[in-house]
């Protein structure tokens, strides 16, 4: 049994030294995550501990497949995306043909990209307004197509490719105006 397979039968097993040591491995990296979704850092930490709650609670559904960290990742991301809803923060825009500003997500954002760090870029994703912010750390941080994207908010495919073209057009604004 590797250690990562004992860890998760502990807790499975409701071991206290599991669950404090499956914490202590995750706690920090499951943060983050709940800070770039959440962006308030006493909600993000509240969606953290819940996380954990929720975590401990279904941890017997994880079918070892995956890795554990993956598996982790992907319900708290859940977990903040429903938190955003429940609070109706959330208003997507469907894409609009005759937006002119689409078209600078095709050109380049100038030699000032290579001068911000991923700390700097992650605080600015944090300034995006939720939708676009949402859109945006689900496909270009997390990895889900526009398709999946579309699934997992509920939302037209249209809508994902809209809100993360408007959200690269502002993140770019945003290096562009602090850089030159």
């Amino acid at each position: 049994m590797t250690e990562e397979q004992h860890l998760v039968e502990g807790c499975i097993n409701k071991d206290i030294n599991a669950q404090r040591e499956l914490y202590e491995r995750y706690a920090k990296k499951m943060l983050s995550v709940c800070v770039r979704y959440m962006c308030d850092e006493d909600e993000a930490r509240d969606t953290m501990h819940d996380g954990f709650v929720k975590l401990f609670d279904k941890i017997g559904m994880f079918d070892r497949k995956g890795s554990l960290e993956g598996w982790i990742r992907k319900m708290f991301v859940n977990l903040c995306l429903e938190n955003l809803r429940k609070v109706k923060k959330m208003t997507f825009q469907s894409i609009n043909s005759n937006n002119d500003e689409l078209q600078l997500v095709d050109s380049s954002i100038s030699d000032t990209d290579s001068q911000i760090g991923v700390g700097e870029l992650m605080n600015l994703v944090k300034e995006l307004p939720m939708s676009f912010r949402s859109v945006f750390n689900l496909h270009a941080i997390e990895g889900y197509s526009h398709d999946e994207v579309a699934v997992i908010l509920g939302i037209k495919p249209s809508a994902v490719r809209s809100n993360y073209f408007k959200a690269r057009i502002l993140l770019q604004k945003k290096i562009e105006s602090r850089y030159k």
